[in-house]
């Protein structure tokens, strides 16, 4: 019998976590996140207006080379860690050069890194790495091993100019830690060209080697950059104004809205003709990090456009009697390039893919409406064909939302009693909550937008549907309120239900974040896979991810008291290390946990989980191809008749559970 004792409990040190646990790092399909990692170091130093060259070669072994001309990672001994600071840098998971970015000690005031665990996470995952550094008239070099083992020490291997400076990082992604051991090329191409869109100046070079063949190149280099890019993004596409391209930053003083010197943003977007909806070329940036599923920059950008070209229609009567405006009438066929400078970014995960932060969206918005309303106030005839293309989307969304109200109006269907539904009509702009308990639903009903959100309050856990017989379905109250409340029948994987009755175009799935609401959110994720398939398979399903955590900084000098919120325990610790940099006494920071959604008063639960521009959901998306597969899991999860195989596979997976208990 396996003894627990004092001898049980391992403590992972160095880059032991990484390898441990490769996925809470970075991506694992492919290796190309962690050479993404040493690109970004390579641009943050071009962003810092020290390298004028940036060159990524692909070697026939499946290994990769980062070149850049900067000022070289320092090859010293670290003041703390006695140890050759770039050593340091490839070997302990929070050292970096951005931390101070506020005291003036840092390197760089504007990055994309934040914690210091990029290219150290490159190393914890590669076979072997090598680094070469000149810097101060001499070339150093260095190895490591087997994920993180100095194999090399630090030598001098030569000698060169004293302006001839850079740093060369050679990585060699170990396979058994993903899917696909060669990185995505067309991903490389992409994330270079945007460096050098971003990096006006710069040039941007990608060789790959090819067996008995001269090497493949590419070359970037944008000297008019977000302009040049968005035409190339756009190609032949016919557009109704000419580009609207600039960028503002703030100056830091006290007429600056808080925000802090350089922060602010460059942007370029233009409209296309056409009927219906959908972007055509959307990009977004922070300090140069690609962010594939945009956040709350993108939302000040959208918001910014929305209020200058609102303001111009009202203010020239342009708008037709009883039409009002919405933000996606005015960005519906928006493209648009941005890029943003935060100070501080908080991103979702450690991929950075979506920005978090909730300064940002008055940043940008601040930034880009004035100069935009200018803009459009000196070239009126563009700005009557903006107004134009809002209002007949406007027109568009009214129309169809007046058919969908005269076929409700038909339905004898009661609505539950429990309902509070939202005001507005067009199915496709409502979306639903699904809110565990009466006491979560209370404060969910006064932090929503009535016009748009529904509640939908739930009284205890769900039944498990899984093998409810579909005639004996609507015995059970909840699953009959949930069922009449979205307007569709219940149907089968492959049946092609009447979907025109559906009544909101998002259904979020709001519970405690504990294992309680984790378990709710697995009988109703059963009750959509196995009675709503179609709900899944549109992508119409969410779940909601409020906080475990606030944290509350007090008042200190001109800054006013501030708040966080953190997921679970790994974001609350890299917030509290971020006030303790900024000099906060740890005693200072005070640390709440929510106990449930109850908890949360009105104005907490909108931010962090229902209001669009700074919540955080989750979408569910299941391709019909993936659905099989699902379709088994759940089967092995919730069938009755599955109890060995459960066992066994949580003896095969329960070392992965996260679960706060």
């Amino acid at each position: 019998m396996n003894q627990y004792n004092e001898s049980s409990i391992r403590v992972l040190k160095g880059l032991e976590p990484v390898r441990a646990r490769p996925g809470m790092y970075t991506r694992t399909d492919t290796p190309t996140h962690i050479i993404q990692e040493v690109i970004d170091n390579a641009a943050d130093e071009a962003l810092a207006g020290y390298a004028k060259t940036l060159s990524v070669r692909i070697h026939l072994d499946g290994s990769v080379s980062v070149e850049d001309d900067g000022r070289g990672i320092p090859v010293g001994p670290h003041p703390t860690e006695k140890e050759p600071t770039v050593v340091v840098v490839f070997t302990r998971l929070h050292a970096g050069g951005k931390f101070d970015k506020t005291s003036g000690d840092g390197a760089y005031a504007f990055s994309g890194g934040l914690h210091g665990v990029g290219v150290s996470v490159t190393n914890a995952l590669s076979t072997r790495l090598a680094v070469t550094v000149k810097r101060d008239g001499e070339i150093s070099s260095l190895e490591f091993a087997n994920g993180g083992e100095l194999s090399m020490p630090l030598t001098v291997t030569g000698k060169c100019l004293k302006k001839d400076t850079g740093t060369l990082v050679r990585a060699w992604p170990d396979a058994k830690f993903f899917d696909s051991p060669r990185i995505s090329l067309n991903e490389m191409e992409r994330l270079l060209r945007a460096k050098a869109v971003l990096l006006p100046g710069v040039t941007v070079k990608l060789s790959i080697e090819r067996e008995g063949q001269p090497d493949q190149e590419k070359v970037w280099t944008y000297p008019n950059g977000l302009p040049q890019y968005l035409a190339e993004l756009l190609g032949d596409v016919e557009t109704l104004i000419p580009a609207f391209g600039g960028e503002r930053y703030s100056d830091g003083d006290a007429n600056s809205g808080g925000f802090a010197k350089g922060e602010g943003a460059a942007w370029v977007f233009t409209w296309s003709e056409g009927s219906g909806f959908g972007t055509l070329a959307a990009e977004s940036f922070v300090n140069l990090i690609h962010t594939a599923q945009g956040g709350t920059h993108e939302a000040g950008l959208k918001a910014g456009v929305f209020d200058a070209v609102k303001s111009f229609a009202e203010h020239h009567g342009l708008l037709p009697r009883g039409v009002q405006l919405r933000q996606e009438d005015v960005c519906g066929r928006m493209s648009f390039v941005l890029s943003a400078r935060i100070l501080d970014p908080q991103f979702q995960g450690q991929v950075k893919e979506k920005l978090n932060s909730r300064e940002a969206v008055k940043l940008v918005s601040a930034m880009v409406r004035d100069p935009f309303e200018v803009w459009l106030g000196g070239n009126v005839e563009h700005g009557k064909a903006l107004a134009e293309l809002a209002s007949k989307a406007a027109a568009a969304r009214l129309k169809s939302a007046q058919k969908v109200e005269k076929k409700k109006q038909s339905s004898v269907v009661v609505l539950p009693g429990k309902l509070s539904d939202a005001s507005g009509s067009n199915p496709e702009d409502l979306e639903i909550f699904l809110v565990e308990g009466d006491s979560a639903g209370g404060s969910a009903k006064q932090a929503r937008d009535r016009e748009t959100q529904a509640i939908l309050p739930l009284r205890g856990k769900v039944l498990n549907t899984w093998e409810v017989e579909p005639e004996r379905l609507y015995a059970n109250n909840e699953v009959h309120d949930i069922a009449v409340a979205l307007g569709v029948e219940r149907h089968g994987f492959n049946d092609t239900p009447d979907m025109s009755g559906l009544r909101y175009g998002k259904v979020v799935v709001m519970s405690d974040a504990d294992v309680d609401g984790s378990h709710i959110q697995t009988l109703l994720l059963t009750l959509f896979f196995k009675h709503f398939p179609q709900l899944v398979e549109q992508g119409r399903i969410h779940i909601a991810q409020p906080p475990l955590y606030r944290v509350d900084v007090p008042a200190r000098g001109k800054k006013p008291m501030r708040r966080f919120y953190a997921l679970d325990d790994d974001e609350l610790e890299a917030i509290q290390d971020r006030l303790v940099r900024e000099g906060i006494k740890q005693e200072a920071i005070e640390v709440g946990r929510f106990k449930g959604l109850g908890e949360m008063n009105p104005e907490q639960l909108r931010e962090t989980a229902m209001s669009p521009a700074t919540r955080r959901v989750l979408p569910v998306r299941v391709s019909r191809a993936e659905m099989e597969a699902a379709v088994a899991m759940f089967d092995m999860l919730m069938g009755k008749g599955e109890a060995s195989a459960r066992r066994e596979w949580m003896e095969l997976k329960g070392n992965t559970v996260e679960a706060d208990i």
